[in-house]
């Protein structure tokens, strides 16, 4: 690259995107990369501000910004995801789908480290819509050597990028309200309307709501009604506390091969519990979960609906940012909670 007065510039080709502010009105790219600049641009440019312009004169052991910027995107985008072509030196990496964002962020990190190279991304296990900007990517200088492209290359090698959206799939779920006071009537049932709009907000349909009074084997019947109608998802709620007659997690025990926790270090929600069946997930939602607008259960239900296999450290790792402020206006999820 080199630097011209604009006035010596007159039929040079610009290296890169000139960028015009107008407060409150225009931002972009005035002059973009390859113009060619003649007589009636330098009173523009000047009102600019540019009174020397980059000049293009690349050496054979560098690039662009905006070459760059494509080599980034193809080396870091992974499935359902996509990008266009870089603008003022930077390229956007965008969602082909609705989802559930996962990021690498080892590899981020690393990524990070190599001298001149960018990458931001948003919070891993975002639920992202499509068309949504997950991540974008860029180089600092105006040129970067090959060397540092070539050494991002090799740290992602075989690594299939580091973003991908996973899709929902959980498309039929069971509800198991228990409490032997529900199932008598004696107090009216306020849990199934918040679990289906939840799990109807992420494109699941509920097949299966089922009432069982505060007794092992009708709950255990109600679940097993669940799994034969084909639910791959089945939500319990009550009876998840330390009283005599809370016995759903027991219930959901005997249902279930894998035991991921009961018990969350997030509050709301420390009485959550999550297991796997070869063919369904199980939850035990704590009675929180009927009256707070946001739980654990609403930080891991996208990933659950994803079919996103959630380990205990899974859940260990929440206790960092797992205490909800319980703002008088909620804003979740752009909120620290569950962050």
């Amino acid at each position: 690259m080199k630097k011209v007065r604009v006035e010596d510039a007159i039929g040079m080709v610009v290296a890169h995107d000139l960028t015009k502010i107008v407060p409150g009105e225009f931002k972009g790219a005035r002059f973009k990369k390859g113009h060619i600049i003649e007589v009636k641009d330098i009173e523009e440019l000047k009102s600019m501000g540019k009174n020397h312009v980059y000049i293009m004169e690349l050496k054979e052991d560098t690039l662009h910004e905006d070459e760059a910027a494509v080599e980034i995107g193809e080396a870091i985008k992974g499935e359902n995801t996509y990008f266009n072509p870089p603008s003022e030196g930077k390229i956007n990496i965008t969602a082909t789908r609705e989802g559930i964002l996962k990021i690498k962020k080892d590899l981020l990190y690393k990524i990070n480290e190599i001298p001149d190279v960018v990458v931001s991304t948003l919070h891993n296990n975002s639920v992202v819509k499509k068309d949504t900007i997950i991540a974008a990517g860029k180089v600092t200088p105006l040129v970067i050597e090959k060397k540092y492209i070539d050494e991002l290359k090799k740290v992602l090698e075989a690594k299939n990028g580091i973003i991908d959206v996973k899709p929902f799939t959980v498309k039929k779920v069971g509800i198991v309200i228990t409490g032997t006071e529900v199932f008598n009537g004696t107090i009216k049932d306020k849990f199934a309307p918040v679990i289906k709009e939840k799990v109807e907000g992420f494109g699941a349909c509920v097949k299966e709501v089922l009432f069982a009074p505060d007794d092992l084997e009708l709950i255990s019947k109600a679940i097993d009604t669940c799994k034969e109608s084909g639910c791959n998802l089945i939500i319990c709620s009550g009876g998840m506390s330390v009283d005599a007659d809370d016995i759903t997690p027991i219930a959901i025990e005997k249902a279930a091969k894998e035991i991921i926790t009961y018990g969350s270090p997030v509050i709301p929600g420390a009485m959550f519990m999550l297991a796997y069946d070869d063919e369904a997930t199980l939850i035990g939602l704590p009675a929180c979960g009927m009256f707070v607008r946001v739980t654990v259960f609403d930080i891991l239900l996208p990933r659950i609906i994803a079919n996103d296999k959630i380990t205990k450290r899974d859940i260990n790792e929440l206790s960092h940012g797992g205490l909800c402020l319980r703002c008088e206006t909620c804003n979740y999820p752009i909120c620290p909670f569950g962050k």
